[in-house]
Order: C-alpha cells, then structure tokens, then sequence
C-alpha cells in the first residue's frame, strides 16, 4: 500500500482548508454508502496531528498520513490524490498494487 499526493493537490488543500507548512492531512477509513473498493467504508480527511502513522508523505510542506488502525482500508492499493483544474476539486484515485514475488 502507498499514498501519493501531487504538488497541485496539496496546494489545493493549502489554500482550501487554510493550511500552512508544518500542517498535517489525516486519512481515514468511516462508515458511509459509497466506496470504490470497500462498500460500506470510504474515505475521510481532517485535519490534526498524527498519533501513530503507519503510512505518511510529505507534499508542500503538509504531511498526509494514515493511522495504522486505518492501513486495511489501503491494503493492497494505491492511493493517488490528484487536483482537477477544470473542477478546481481532488480526485482520489485507488491504483491496484501487484503483489511482489517472493525470493
């Protein structure tokens, strides 16, 4: 499983939630009726510190991260975070990820 989000995307996440460098963007799995790859179960976001991040990256000076007792809700996927232009909106893309071979 891996996070990545775009220099735009979180640029746009700067300037709509009133973020500044050093801030932090958490993602989280919550109940909902919609979901591309687990029903029942989407995507969330707020914005606070990490308490124990199982999977983190940096973009523009913001730190996006997903607690541990959320990775399932990742497990075996990509997540892609793109901004639209044409939308002035974000896209979040799951990327199937291909299992490694074994050595």
């Amino acid at each position: 499983m891996s996070l990545n989000v775009t220099p735009q995307a979180a640029d746009w996440y700067k300037k709509e939630l009133g973020l500044q460098a050093g801030d932090y963007i958490r993602f989280y799995a919550r109940y909902s009726n919609t979901s591309d790859i687990h029903p029942g179960f989407s995507l969330g976001i707020t914005t606070e510190s990490p308490n124990k991040p199982g999977l983190t990256q940096s973009s523009e000076g913001i730190t996006f991260y997903m607690e541990e007792k959320d990775l399932w809700y990742l497990d075996g996927y990509r997540l892609n975070v793109t901004y639209l232009p044409e939308h002035d909106d974000i896209l979040y893309g799951y990327e199937q990820e291909t299992a490694r071979a074994a050595n």
